[in-house]
C-alpha cells in the first residue's frame, strides 16, 4: 500500500525561487574582477538567472547540453549554476588551476558548447580555441566597459542579459534529470566525471545544512572559499539559498588580507576551505594584529586538518574548527564533526584529536571498511582498511562510464564506492583516514601512514607544511621520506626536526631521511602532489647508499 502523499520534483531552480520569496532581501556580496565590492539579494539574482536561462535558449541550448564555467566564485557564476541546470542543461565547472592540457581534454571530453569565463582565464581559451570544437559560444563575466580585446567571437554577460526579461517560468523535468558535472583532479590519467541529479543536489544541501553538518539558517552568513569550480563550493550555491543564508563570494581575492576585509565587511560567522587557505589567513592575522571575532566555525576540508590549525583557531580565535570529509564522488559532503555537546565537554586534547579526524556520516551516508578480500572489518578504532562509501548523492558510475573498477559489491549485492582510501572507524563511528592506499608507506609488510607523520611535523612552530612519501629500500621494501617548508626566517635544521619527531612518533617511524625545499608540489585543488615527488625521488634511499 502506498502512503498518500503528494510527490513533487527536487529541482534546483526551486531554491533560488525560494529564497527570493521568502528571504528576498538577504544579500549575496562578491568580490569583483572589476575591483569593487559587488552587493545584491536573492529577488536580483532570481531576475538575473531567468533573463540568463532565456539567453541560451536562444541560442538553441538543449536539456543535456554541458554548458561550462571558468569563472572564481562571484555573483554571475552563482547566476550561471541556477540558469544552466533550470532549464534541464548541465552546468560543468571547470578548474582553470589545472595543466591546460587536463582543461582541453576535460572541455573535449564533455563536448561543452557554450563556456562562460571571467576575463581573467580568457587566454586559456584564446591558446587551445582550435582545440576545443566543440565550443560554439563564448560569453566574458564582465562589466562592457573593462570588456577584453581578443580574436575569439566573444559575448559580454551584461549586454546579453539586458535583451531579455524577467516575466519567464522555469520549465519542469524529471528530477533525476542531471545538473551539474565536475571532474576530478586528475591525480592518476585523465580527469574523470561526476555527474551530479537535481534530486542528490538537493538531498545533499538538505543534509549539509542541518545542525549537525553546517548549520546553515537564515541567520548564518557564510563564505565558501573553496571554489565554484571545485565540487560546488561543497554544495554552498545550493545551501544558502535553501536556508535564506547571506552569502559570501570571495572572487579571486584568497589572500589573507583580502579575506580578512571580507570577514570584517559582512561580518562572516562561518567559512569553508582548505587548511592551507586558513594557515594563510592566521599568518595574516598574527602578522598584522587583528582578529575576526565575528567567526565562529570554519568548516576544513580537502586533507586533513593538523592539529596545530585545530589548536590555534580555537585558542587564539575561539573558533571551532569542524572538519569534514568528502570527494568529487560524494558530492562532496560525506562526513563531518559537528560540535556536540558531548564533543565540546570533552578534555581539549581529547576533542583537538576528534577534530583532527573527518567526522562522522551524515544521515544517507554508509561507510565500512574492507580488507583486499573484500570482508567487512569491524569499526573499534583499531583495524584498518579500504574505505568504501554508499548513499543517495554518491555516484553509481563516471561520466561516461570510466574506470568501472571503483565500484564494489558486496556479499549482499550492495554497491559501494571505492574512495582509494585506508582508513579507521572508531565505535563512536569517528573516521580516522590514515591514508590514501597509494600513498601509505609499507616498510618491513606494516603501514606507516603518510598523512600523521606529516601531522606530526607540522606540529612544529617552525614548520610551514610538511609531506611524506614512501621510496624504495633494499631491506623494508619501502621507507619514509619527510619534506619540510620551513616558515620565513627559520633556520629549522635537521637534528632539531628529528628531536622534534622523536618524542612524538615510535622510532620505526622516524623518516630515513629530512630533505628542506622552498616549496612543494601541489594539485589543482590544493592538495599536495605527491606523485610527482615519487616520480623524482623513488630510488633516493638507493643511490645514496
Amino acid at each position: 500500500m502506498s502512503g498518500n502523499m503528494m510527490t513533487t520534483d527536487l529541482l534546483i531552480q526551486d531554491l533560488l525561487e525560494y529564497a527570493a520569496k521568502h528571504h528576498g532581501q538577504q544579500e549575496i556580496i562578491s568580490r569583483r574582477l572589476e575591483g569593487d565590492i559587488h552587493r545584491y539579494c536573492y529577488r536580483d539574482a532570481l531576475r538575473r538567472s531567468k533573463q540568463l536561462a532565456q539567453a541560451l535558449l536562444a541560442i538553441g541550448v538543449q536539456p543535456g547540453d554541458r554548458i561550462a564555467t571558468l569563472a572564481w566564485n562571484g555573483y554571475r557564476h552563482f547566476e550561471c549554476y541556477y540558469a544552466i541546470s533550470g532549464i534541464g542543461a548541465i552546468c560543468h565547472t571547470v578548474n582553470p588551476r589545472l595543466y591546460s592540457e587536463q582543461i582541453e581534454f576535460i572541455i573535449n571530453h564533455a563536448e561543452d558548447s557554450v563556456i562562460f569565463v571571467d576575463a581573467c582565464f580568457l587566454p586559456l581559451l584564446e591558446e587551445m580555441a582550435e582545440r576545443i570544437r566543440c565550443v560554439r559560444h563564448i560569453v566574458v563575466m564582465i562589466d562592457p566597459e573593462h570588456m577584453p580585446q581578443s580574436q575569439l567571437t566573444l559575448i559580454n554577460y551584461e549586454d546579453w542579459l539586458k535583451q531579455y526579461d524577467d516575466q519567464w517560468q522555469w520549465p519542469r523535468f524529471d528530477a533525476d534529470s542531471a545538473a551539474a558535472l565536475c571532474y576530478t583532479s586528475g591525480t592518476t590519467g585523465n580527469p574523470k566525471g561526476v555527474l551530479y541529479s537535481h534530486r542528490s543536489t538537493l538531498l545533499h544541501a538538505f543534509a549539509s545544512r542541518s545542525p549537525d553538518a553546517l548549520n546553515i539558517s537564515a541567520s548564518s552568513v557564510v563564505m565558501p572559499v573553496v571554489p565554484m569550480y571545485h565540487v560546488c563550493a561543497w554544495g554552498m550555491p545550493y545551501i544558502a539559498p535553501m536556508a535564506g543564508a547571506t552569502l559570501v563570494l570571495p572572487g579571486d581575492g584568497m589572500d589573507g588580507a583580502s579575506l580578512h576585509q571580507l570577514i570584517e565587511l559582512a561580518q562572516i560567522d562561518t567559512l569553508l576551505g582548505v587548511p592551507t587557505v586558513w594557515l594563510g589567513l592566521i599568518d595574516h592575522l598574527k602578522r598584522h594584529q587583528l582578529r575576526m571575532d565575528s567567526v565562529k566555525l570554519v568548516g576544513v576540508g580537502g586533507s586533513a586538518s593538523p592539529q596545530s590549525l585545530v589548536e590555534t583557531l580555537d585558542r587564539d580565535y575561539g573558533v571551532f574548527l569542524l572538519p569534514i570529509w568528502g570527494m568529487t564522488e560524494t558530492s562532496p559532503l560525506a562526513t563531518l564533526g559537528a560540535p556536540t555537546k558531548q564533543l565540546l565537554a570533552m578534555p581539549a586534547e581529547q576533542r583537538y584529536r576528534l577534530q583532527s579526524s573527518a567526522g562522522k556520516p551524515m544521515f544517507g551516508i554508509e561507510l565500512a571498511i574492507f580488507d583486499e578480500q573484500g570482508q567487512p572489518l569491524p569499526h573499534d578504532g583499531e583495524s584498518r582498511g579500504l574505505l568504501r562509501v554508499r548513499g543517495p548523492w554518491v555516484l553509481t558510475a563516471y561520466y561516461k562510464n570510466e574506470k568501472p573498477e571503483s565500484f564494489f559489491i558486496d556479499e549482499h549485492g550492495q554497491q559501494w564506492f571505492d574512495t582509494g582510501d585506508i582508513a579507521i572507524i572508531d565505535e563512536n563511528s569517528y573516521l580516522f583516514i590514515v591514508d590514501r592506499a597509494k600513498d601509505v608507506v609499507k616498510s618491513g609488510g606494516e603501514w606507516i601512514s603518510s598523512i600523521d607523520l606529516e601531522n606530526v611535523a607540522i606540529g612544529h612552530p617552525e614548520v610551514n607544511e610538511a609531506c611524506v612519501i614512501g621510496v624504495r629500500h633494499p631491506k623494508w621494501d619501502e621507507r619514509p621520506l619527510l619534506f619540510i617548508v620551513r616558515s620565513q626566517d627559520s633556520d629549522l635544521n635537521k637534528d632539531d626536526m628529528y628531536a622534534f619527531l622523536q618524542q612524538r612518533v615510535v622510532k620505526w617511524w622516524l623518516p630515513d631521511d629530512i630533505l628542506f625545499v622552498e616549496e612543494l608540489p601541489h594539485t589543482a585543488t590544493g592538495k599536495l602532489q605527491k606523485r610527482s615527488l615519487r616520480d623524482q625521488y623513488l630510488d633516493y634511499l638507493i643511490d645514496r647508499d
